[in-house]
């Protein structure tokens, strides 16, 4: 083993009851089974991340453990038939950085069946920009198009519009012409919104409080949901005759107490997105898409990009509410 075959990560691990977070020096000897080795370049951070990192959720249940849920890089050794050593390559899914070895490091041993390649007009920057808050936001659009919506049915909303995944869904919502409402409660980013395509801004405290009464006014055509609890709960109240929202999110709270008389008298659907267990094809068609319908310049406005060293300290953020956009992980910084 030589200093060259050394590389740094991000570990948990869990003392007296309590997760602890620290980094350490690896050999590619203490990394998991895996028919891919990926030399990663990049990682960014999700709300799961924040709750990973403080130990909530019991998301993971064995330690030491290496989190971050996505990763970018390059294959560096390959047993699988359809990855070669220089292959570009990302991960998002697959219960990675919960109950497998994540992306805060600088080099990972997966599964080949976790890989995608990174389509072509995506950087490993962008493509971690985007991660699983902008394939969920991807996902969100797909179902919300297979239940019929299209850009000239009304308003969307989008909820959370001032996180990473409520801004790649008004970014891309806007460009392929949909009429976009964003919702947030941070006044300082109202201009971003506009500039993201927002054609209007509507306040947290309007939807938070939940609705006056089962059926409101009809408003929205669609809507993709981050936030969950008495804000999804409006936004089904006054969704129009049969149109949905995509829920993809539970930052409000994970409880949901709504009338089923949006259900039955409007026709109204409430799909749940998940973006763990997606088939192959949706996934695969899922990346290809943002990286054809997406404005690049757009998406690097969201983005941020901090060292290994700051994960921690940016996970406390986020799960206060306090980081805007999308956080990029240089795991090389």
């Amino acid at each position: 083993m030589t200093t060259d075959d050394k590389f740094n990560a991000l570990v948990l691990d869990e003392v007296d009851g309590k997760v602890v977070c620290a980094m350490k020096e690896l050999t590619p000897d203490d990394l998991p089974d895996g028919d891919v080795t990926v030399r990663v370049a990049y990682s960014d951070l999700n709300y799961k991340d924040g709750m990973i990192l403080g130990g909530l959720g019991r998301m993971v249940r064995k330690y030491p453990h290496i989190p971050g849920i996505d990763l970018s890089g390059t294959v560096e050794a390959s047993s699988h038939a359809d990855f070669a050593p220089g292959d570009e390559v990302l991960v998002t899914g697959h219960y990675f950085g919960e109950r497998h070895w994540g992306g805060y490091t600088q080099k990972a041993r997966v599964k080949g069946e976790w890989l995608i390649k990174l389509p072509q007009g995506l950087s490993l920057k962008r493509a971690m920009a985007l991660g699983t808050a902008g394939h969920t936001a991807m996902l969100a659009l797909m179902a919300l198009e297979r239940e019929g919506l299209e850009p000239d049915a009304g308003e969307v909303l989008v909820t959370g519009a001032g996180g990473g995944l409520g801004g790649v869904a008004v970014a891309l919502l806007a460009n392929l012409g949909y009429d976009v409402a964003a919702s947030t409660g941070r006044a300082e980013l109202h201009d971003r919104l506009t500039a993201l395509g927002a054609k209007a801004i509507v306040a947290r405290d309007e939807l938070s409080a939940g609705p006056d009464r089962p059926l409101m006014p009809e408003r929205w055509a669609g809507a993709i949901d981050t936030v969950g609890g008495q804000t999804l709960a409006s936004i089904v109240s006054a969704l129009k005759f049969h149109s949905a929202v995509g829920a993809c999110g539970l930052t409000g709270g994970n409880e949901l107490t709504v009338s089923v008389l949006p259900f039955l008298l409007r026709g109204v659907r409430l799909i749940g997105i998940d973006s763990s267990v997606v088939p192959a094809a949706d996934r695969r068609l899922a990346w290809r898409r943002l990286a054809e319908e997406l404005p690049m310049e757009k998406l690097d406005t969201l983005s941020t990009v901090i060292g290994l060293d700051a994960v921690i300290d940016a996970g406390t953020s986020i799960l206060k509410g306090a980081t805007a956009g999308r956080v990029v992980v240089d795991v090389n910084a």
